[in-house]
């Protein structure tokens, strides 16, 4: 498809009222394909503008603009936090924003391109909706930003123009087959002593790839000791008791360059089901939650020891074994968990382990 079919085709599946990246995956193109086919668009609901690529000052540059909606989505799970992008800082390929409200943990060797997108929405008014969207080469979104109400829109415009690149035009390429994974024969016995001796939770990372192991492959062989397989309901049953209880949590969902993470209370919990999916929902000001609850293959209650004591989490699979989003109790270093948070998952069920082939 050249870049008039692709804008052609885009536009007739967002008129069925697709989702950008639902619409792009149904004329066989990536999401950030069928965008960047909108660049020199002069006219139609969808315009595009490549970004310069130096991404973490393009993020600093963006404090003028006041509240935005960060969005970062896998899968099975969208987070959106609305906040201030304030407190970046980075080394390297790896960068972080600690603002009050925007959390994340970035992963540029990800950040392939930026475009400034502008939609007009299917509204009496036809307001138009800006925002900044970054993709990993293969077109896979990594993390959008868009205007809100209470946005200074002047800003927003001076920060288009300081980084927009008019003779860019980004190629993406597909991804590859994905591999068939053999699971690593590990020393069970020296990972879990290994698991047991950590004394910080970002210890974890390295602890896999010490032994080899994927994260569910840790998980099973821990099971018993430092993991539990819990219902697929879990998910629903912790975020309702969360928001019953009043007890504040962390949730983090992660793209493959951004992990978004929300702390506080959760209050508003709706299910929903929709076109044959069902959709788990937080409704809340300034954070939601859409976890694609049907997608959820297995949930885990995990155990890291730290040197604050035991860190608690909860941790959602689809069936690819891709992580769609993890639940911890809020705190800060230095203080332990909060007993509310673990009688929560407490009263998760276990599953019985299944038993070997």
């Amino acid at each position: 498809m050249d870049i008039h079919d692709i804008r052609t085709a885009y536009q007739a599946a967002r008129a069925q009222g697709r989702r950008a990246r639902d619409a792009a995956e149904s004329i066989g193109v990536s999401e950030g394909a069928a965008l960047a086919a909108h660049i020199g668009a002069d006219e139609g609901p969808t315009r595009a503008v490549a970004l310069r690529a130096d991404w973490l000052a393009l993020l600093r540059s963006l404090k003028p603009c006041g509240p935005l909606l960060a969005l970062t989505r896998n899968e099975g799970a969208v987070h959106e936090k609305t906040g201030v992008y304030d407190k970046l800082s980075g080394e390297g390929a790896i960068g972080l924003a600690l603002g009050e409200d925007i959390d994340l943990r970035l992963f540029f060797h990800q950040w392939h391109a930026g475009l400034a997108v502008t939609e007009w929405t299917q509204n009496p008014g036809n307001e138009a909706l800006p925002s900044l969207q970054f993709f990993d080469r293969h077109g896979t979104a990594v993390h959008k930003i868009f205007l809100r109400e209470t946005s200074d829109r002047a800003a927003w415009r001076r920060v288009v123009e300081q980084w927009q690149d008019p003779a860019a035009t980004p190629a993406f390429e597909a991804p590859a087959s994905p591999a068939t994974e053999t699971p690593a024969r590990v020393d069970a016995k020296a990972f879990s002593e290994a698991w047991g001796a950590m004394t910080d939770t970002h210890q974890f990372f390295p602890l896999l790839r010490q032994f080899g192991v994927e994260r569910r492959q840790g998980f099973r062989l821990v099971e018993g000791r430092y993991t539990r397989r819990v219902e697929r309901g879990a998910v629903r049953e912790t975020l309702t008791d969360a928001a019953f209880n009043g007890t504040p949590i962390m949730v983090f969902v992660g793209s493959p360059g951004c992990i978004q993470i929300h702390t506080g209370p959760v209050k508003r919990v709706e299910p929903l089901e929709m076109n044959g999916q069902a959709w788990l929902n937080v409704l809340d000001p300034g954070f939601n939650l859409h976890l694609r609850e049907d997608l959820i293959d297995e949930a885990w209650v995990v155990e890291k020891p730290t040197s604050d004591g035991v860190v608690t989490s909860l941790e959602a699979f689809d069936a690819r074994g891709e992580l769609m989003a993890m639940f911890f109790g809020a705190r800060k270093p230095g203080q332990p968990e909060r007993d509310a948070w673990r009688d929560v998952l407490a009263q998760r069920p276990t599953l019985d382990a299944p038993t070997p082939a």
